[in-house]
């Protein structure tokens, strides 16, 4: 496989330059250290928080299924400590059975991992089952230079105006999933989305400049119930990550007429940061937010439909976050792409075909002397159901705008110059099987390629 070659042409934030306080990168590279793709999943759920299955059957699963990290991400919480889980008769929920760690899920559980790990424990005729932390199980599973876990927490707050005399109550879920931390971090309530992100960004910074813990954060499905705008998602200083893709069927990741596309949305954040705020663009990351590991129906949020693929010289947590913020990976639900290269003023690329598959690619950009001003996207006023979350604004079709575009397995792109930066996505006619939504088509994205600054 052709290694990947990247290249900024100007230094992000401090950050990005970080030195590992002397980590030895070479201890767990399971042999050679050539640079080389690592998949990899960033956003997934377990009975710690809201997901339906064992900590160590989903991370056998994506184990089993080629992937080579994992992140296990639940709600404000770290896998760590003692946490038991009360087994109850399962229930019918909806028209689906809600088993919550009982009944089958109990059985493959003690099929898979057998009697003498699984612990037990009875009281006032109630049984619970002891949900492993992080610290136990991961030496059933991980293999140095094969698979790896790392500690997660989806840090889950949300934002609340309160009525006033000319508008209705506002709120919405804010969430940011922070990896390789070391301590737990509480959420944050505010009136406002950015400021939420903000201060959450501050706390992740605080605990790695005191810990000297490599860890980053990135922003989570900002269409969830349109917790997230644009514009606020512009304005946050230090943030390098969001989720372009993620598979969690209720996220709205193709938007509607009245919010951004997670695309459309990208263009605008990307235009504004670099041309107008000076700030550090963003990168896009596809996960699963898989919740649900046992139910075929539709409307669940099952794994394996979104999943980065990160280029490092080790598989190791320090070294996969120094390649994501150097921005040495694509985001993908789907397609492999074997060579991303960088070089100056050229984006290129190499796409793994398939037998049958055809591939279109179309690099997405923004000129320098693009037309500035959007205007709000405003629906029609319904009194019997307010706005209850902030509106989206309109870009003119310059921002984000087609480049170029080609066929077959190979493209590239060169800046003429006044581009402000070049991104390219890549549509496979392969449909996607099991998607967050009807008529996806397998895609992958690579990061943005920067104009130089003068």
């Amino acid at each position: 496989m052709t290694p990947l070659r990247f290249r900024l042409p100007f230094a992000l934030v401090a950050v990005v330059a970080i030195a590992l306080s002397g980590t030895d990168l070479t201890a767990a590279g399971g042999g050679s250290t050539a640079p080389r793709w690592w998949k990899g999943n960033l956003h997934t759920h377990s009975l710690w928080s809201d997901g339906d299955d064992y900590p160590e059957m989903i991370a056998d699963w994506y184990k089993q299924k080629g992937y080579d990290f994992l992140a296990l991400s639940d709600h404000n919480v770290l896998q760590e400590g003692q946490r038991w889980l009360e087994l109850k008769a399962p229930v019918s929920i909806g028209g689906s059975v809600n088993l919550r760690g009982g009944g089958a899920v109990l059985e493959a559980y003690l099929r898979r991992f057998g009697p003498d790990w699984v612990e037990f424990r009875d009281a006032d005729g109630q049984r619970s089952v002891r949900l492993k932390p992080l610290s136990e199980y991961r030496s059933l599973l991980e293999e140095p230079g094969k698979f790896l876990l790392i500690p997660s927490e989806e840090v889950t707050s949300s934002w609340k105006r309160p009525k006033t005399e000319t508008a209705p109550e506002r709120s919405g879920p804010v969430h940011i999933n922070v990896t390789n931390l070391r301590d737990h971090l509480a959420p944050i309530e505010s009136e406002r989305a950015a400021d939420i992100m903000q201060r959450t960004l501050e706390a992740v910074r605080a605990q790695r400049q005191k810990t000297g813990q490599p860890m980053i954060a990135h922003i989570n499905h900002p269409n969830f119930r349109w917790g997230i705008t644009p514009e606020e998602l512009m304005e946050v200083k230090g943030e390098l990550f969001f989720e372009v893709y993620n598979g969690h069927p209720q996220v709205e990741n193709e938007g509607n007429a009245m919010h951004l596309s997670m695309d459309a949305l990208w263009d605008a954040v990307l235009t504004r940061r670099i041309a107008e705020l000076k700030l550090e663009p963003m990168f896009g990351i596809a996960v699963d937010d898989s919740h649900h590991y046992h139910s075929k129906e539709s409307g669940k949020s099952r794994p394996g439909r979104g999943w980065i693929m990160v280029r490092s010289r080790h598989l190791t947590a320090e070294s996969i976050i120094r390649a994501l913020e150097a921005g040495d990976f694509y985001a993908s639900s789907g397609v492999t792409l074997s060579e991303v290269t960088r070089s100056g003023n050229q984006l290129s690329l190499v796409i793994q075909a398939e037998p049958g598959v055809t591939y279109r690619t179309v690099f997405l950009g923004t000129r320098k002397n693009y037309p500035q001003g959007s205007e709000e996207l405003t629906p029609p006023a319904d009194p019997a159901a307010p706005l209850r979350t902030l509106p989206h604004r309109r870009y003119p079709a310059e921002i984000g705008a087609v480049l170029a575009e080609s066929g077959g397995t190979t493209a590239s792109y060169t800046l003429r110059g006044d581009e402000l930066y070049v991104r390219a996505k890549v549509i496979s006619s392969k449909p996607k099987v099991d998607g967050s939504a009807p008529g996806e088509f397998e895609t992958a994205w690579t990061q943005p390629l920067l104009a130089a600054r003068p």
